[in-house]
């Protein structure tokens, strides 16, 4: 990958921002959806941290794009205020910079006028700075704004960014891809995933690929299985629009947990490139076997159905777990079990690689059940924050008897490489990327389209849904899914 690994904090570390990072040319951003809640939460916030950082333009303009009409001056309050509630410091400098570079074109009555403050915009950098449309927008709305942008003239030389998810199905996944690979070339086009933006998902590269003791290891022969666990607390709260269409399976697994699957399946790279990293991750996705409606349990929280804007009769789906197979050389015969979902006991992003148990028949007979007990040797990933690896084994109890115990050994980011600080947050970098031109975290339309055809015989026979209590670890059918293996409850990784 091109980048170095530190980000500094602050106007005194812009010379050390600059040697680890590249810095992008001129260009213009324009945001569609300024005004919604990704914009707000982590999209201004964002921007205005590698505008703080050092990792901005030098010369860059923000055009917030929206249906309904604000001034200059009320974005700039709706940014500061967007701003302020992250937690960052909105500093003297650094803000007076970020505040001069947004602007504001609303296009409830079409794109003119978004035309000529992009126009506008670009003569105040002169020379050529560069074009970036970032669709912060439902799918369904992203066809419309590619065909409005050809009519006004803006979609020429431009990046775009879309977001997740890339369709809702196979049918209009290529829909969506044909719209905009009918105006832009794949090379311009970053179907962004935050989730691949997370230090310890890379660090999966690093940890497979630069260290001896684990790539020998990596396959059939020695591992049982791998569980990818993303369970959460929160419940949908005012996103029933958005959810309702969507569910757990296309918000989740068809996008953010099949692109970490394939960071854990994929073969040695030849080189850490964009075009080599893409490839390898497209032919996991091309081995993978397509679901069956035996392969899900889908899962709806008790009380889901009263939650404002949810039908009563819903049948959207707030949990999902999945067994999914690769079938190459390396993973034949190797379950990978997936799983999220909402109103769950906890919230972490685990992966888990559980390897095959030796036997153990020489060991005393009253030790066999700590093994039992105990499972697998695993390896831990904690891809959330803070980030940690850990490894599971069973050791020898201090003491006369050779009795097996329960041992771990945790690497966490928290307290190595000078702590969580010296990374980017994960919208920072890959919006960071996308304006470098840099896709190494990125995944073209055949691969979209590849996941969306493994899911497609799932979404069109679901298997019903099976009720679930708030604050449990989801509906019990899950237990027969993986059986006769068991679930990694996550804090049994701590």
């Amino acid at each position: 990958m091109t980048h170095g690994t530190k980000s500094p904090r602050g106007a005194e570390s812009r010379a050390a921002a600059t040697a680890a990072y590249p810095i992008p040319d001129d260009l213009v951003i324009v945001l569609f959806g300024a005004t919604g809640d990704l914009a707000r939460r982590k999209l201004l916030p964002g921007l205005f941290r590698l505008t703080q950082a050092g990792l901005a333009p030098e010369r860059f303009r923000i055009i917030g794009a929206g249906r309904r009409e604000l001034s200059d001056q009320d974005f700039r309050r709706l940014a500061r205020d967007s701003i302020d509630e992250s937690g960052h410091q909105a500093d003297g400098g650094s803000w007076e910079r970020f505040e001069a570079s947004l602007r504001f074109a609303g296009i409830g009555a079409g794109f003119e006028g978004l035309r000529r403050v992009v126009e506008g915009s670009r003569s105040e950098l002169d020379g050529d700075p560069g074009l970036l449309h970032y669709l912060a927008v439902p799918p369904s709305a992203a066809a419309g704004i590619v065909t409005d942008l050809v009519e006004v003239g803006l979609a020429d030389g431009a990046r775009l960014i879309l977001e997740k998810p890339f369709g809702t199905d196979l049918a209009s996944a290529r829909r969506l891809n044909a719209a905009v690979l009918s105006v832009f070339d794949e090379s311009q086009v970053f179907r962004i995933d935050h989730y691949l933006g997370r230090e310890a998902v890379q660090n999966l590269l690093a940890i497979r690929f630069a260290n001896g003791m684990f790539e020998p290891v990596w396959n059939r022969d020695h591992i049982d299985h791998v569980q990818i666990d993303v369970p959460e607390t929160l419940s949908i709260g005012t996103r029933a629009g958005f959810y309702e269409g969507t569910g757990a399976f296309r918000d989740m697994i068809v996008t953010h947990l099949f692109q970490v699957l394939g960071f854990v399946a994929m073969e040695p790279p030849t080189a850490l490139t964009p075009k080599v990293l893409m490839a390898e991750r497209a032919k996991v996705f091309d081995s993978m076997r397509a679901l069956k409606t035996s392969d899900l349990v889908r899962g709806q929280y008790l009380g889901y159905r009263d939650e404002e804007g949810v039908a009563p009769d819903s049948d959207t789906e707030t949990f999902v777990a999945v067994r999914a197979y690769v079938d190459n050389w390396r993973w034949a015969g190797v379950p990978l079990y997936l799983r999220t979902g909402k109103r769950l006991a906890e919230s972490r992003h685990l992966l888990t690689i559980a390897f095959n148990e030796p036997p153990r028949r020489m060991f005393p007979l009253d030790c066999r059940h700590v093994a039992e007990s105990f499972g697998f040797d695993h390896l831990t990933f904690e891809l959330g924050d803070p980030a940690s690896i850990s490894a599971s084994f069973l050791a020898k109890v201090p003491g006369p008897a050779l009795n097996l115990g329960e041992a771990h050994m945790k690497f966490s980011y928290a307290s190595s490489f000078g702590g969580p600080a010296q990374a980017l947050d994960p919208y920072e970098r890959l919006i960071h990327d996308v304006m470098v031109d840099d896709r190494t975290l990125f995944t073209n339309s055949e691969a979209i389209e590849r996941l969306w055809e493994i899911s497609q015989p799932a979404l069109d026979e679901p298997p019903p849904l099976k009720a679930y209590a708030p604050g449990s670890t989801g509906p019990s059918e899950m237990d027969d899914l993986i059986a006769p293996r068991g679930w990694h409850v996550p804090r049994d990784h701590i």
